[in-house]
């Protein structure tokens, strides 16, 4: 990896070199602002590509590299017409969810996000898996709608309720969610979303035009008690629930509500879409099975990734059902992607059959473990009116209540501005919520990163 600060100071250094020399001027050689700025050939790359991305620079490969020409002056575009075009509607809940990918200044302390930092990424054992998968044969070439068949193979045996013919691999699980709700829905259907929840959710059902009805959950997951009326009320066809580790509460759906749950689908007829998000993020294991696996009639549609457990680049997810849901969901998706990258598939299949796996899994449950009780400990120690309402057994999120009287908003905001990142809780309800609440992450960050974040954290408080 290159040194964050060696970066910045090359790009400096490069940005004031463009600036005072000539289009078609040549830069120094590779070796040349290695030796000048005592950086890798690595750090170099990264910032000769930067350069180039912006337009600032032109590649010439054996040549070298140049300062661009300068791009011609026009006028700006008058773009106001695209006020009356795009309408009144802005997308609030999209805008929020896209904060969640939001990075932050290389000072700032992230706790709020949703993958595996780079110390736990298995780089080694995935360059290794990709490097041979780019040397099979047709690698390159069209793979199947479906998905490859080792991959759908490795799925249906992981999720146990499925065969691999019922098992559809998409690019991540954003992806197959947004395709899920889309496909067993129609614009202006209801459907059910436990409060709080993930807000992906929310920006593909309005977005899809659908009528959000809200089910409150506890630390022992959706109140099936409260159910039953909502569906009748609003002829609901799909619930949507994470049933393991749910974001952002942590929560394991109670054994006595999952059968509730699959009893009401079956006696009103609606679909589960069941989000088997952090099934590999289990810390204190071993897990409950899913909900699929007790399903005979083929009410819950199954949506499981591995980008979060193994590396945010690998984006692959699978996403299963039965009967004619199947066929819904294989034509949706068609429209989406028609088929996902060969190489990525084929590198997938291969590190998850290694050894490696296996090892990578119990190393990220180790260390996020660690992390999780290094983050509630440090909250103890320096945010005692802060209630963590439930420490989680899996996944990389506590959801913690603020004291009355504090605005979570405004938390989050003071808390960036003191070089912390967190996450409002109200971002994450479908309906209005009587408490303030933060969601804070510990998979991203390492510990001691996150003993200073809390520091910080309390320093607004």
């Amino acid at each position: 990896m290159y040194d964050d600060n060696s970066r910045r100071a090359l790009a400096s250094a490069l940005h004031e070199l463009i600036r005072d020399a000539t289009p078609g001027t040549r830069l120094p050689s590779v070796r040349e602002l290695q030796r000048r700025y005592q950086v890798s050939p690595l750090t170099v790359q990264h910032v000769v590509r930067e350069l180039a991305a912006k337009g600032l620079v032109t590649v010439r490969p054996g040549n070298g590299t140049f300062v661009a020409t300068a791009p011609s002056r026009r006028p700006p575009a008058d773009l106001a017409w695209q006020h009356a075009a795009l309408g009144g509607h802005v997308p609030q809940d999209t805008a929020r969810h896209l904060a969640l990918l939001e990075v932050p200044h290389a000072d700032t302390v992230r706790m709020s996000g949703g993958y595996l930092d780079e110390t736990l990424v298995p780089d080694k054992a995935l360059i290794a898996s990709m490097t041979r998968a780019m040397r099979r044969a047709g690698v390159w070439g069209r793979t199947p709608v479906e998905g490859l068949a080792s991959m759908r193979q490795w799925f249906a045996h992981q999720i146990g309720a499925y065969n691999p013919a019922e098992v559809l691999i998409t690019s991540g699980g954003q992806s197959a969610l947004s395709i899920a709700i889309r496909a067993l829905t129609r614009p202006g259907d209801a459907v059910i979303l436990e409060t709080p929840t993930y807000p992906g959710y929310t920006s593909v059902a309005r977005g899809h035009g659908l009528e959000i009805h809200p089910v409150p959950t506890d630390r022992h997951g959706l109140r099936t008690d409260l159910l039953e009326d909502v569906i009748r009320a609003r002829v609901a066809r799909l619930i949507v629930v994470q049933p393991l580790y749910a974001n952002p509460t942590g929560s394991v759906l109670a054994d006595d509500r999952r059968r509730e749950l699959l009893d009401l689908a079956r006696r009103h007829g609606v679909f589960v879409l069941e989000d088997d998000y952090a099934r590999d993020l289990t810390i204190d294991g071993p897990p409950p099975p899913t909900l699929a696996s007790a399903d005979e009639d083929g009410h819950v549609v199954y949506v499981r990734s591995i980008t979060k457990p193994v590396a945010p680049a690998i984006r692959l997810a699978a996403l299963a059902a039965r009967g004619p849901a199947f066929a819904r969901l294989r034509a949706a998706k068609i429209l989406d992607d028609f088929y996902v990258s060969g190489p990525i598939q084929e590198a997938a299949v291969d590190f998850l059959s290694s050894p490696a796996w296996q090892r990578h899994r119990r190393a990220v449950a180790r260390e996020i473990g660690r992390r999780r009780d290094g983050l509630v400990g440090a909250l103890r120690s320096r945010l005692p009116g802060v209630e963590i309402t439930h420490i989680p057994s899996g996944g990389m999120h506590l959801w913690v209540r603020l004291p009355d009287g504090y605005d979570d908003t405004e938390v989050a905001a003071r808390a960036l501005g003191a070089g912390v990142m967190v996450s409002p809780g109200s971002a994450w309800f479908t309906a209005e919520h009587d408490s303030p609440y933060l969601r804070l992450t510990y998979g991203e960050t390492p510990l001691p990163q996150l003993v200073e974040g809390v520091r910080r954290l309390a320093s607004v408080m």
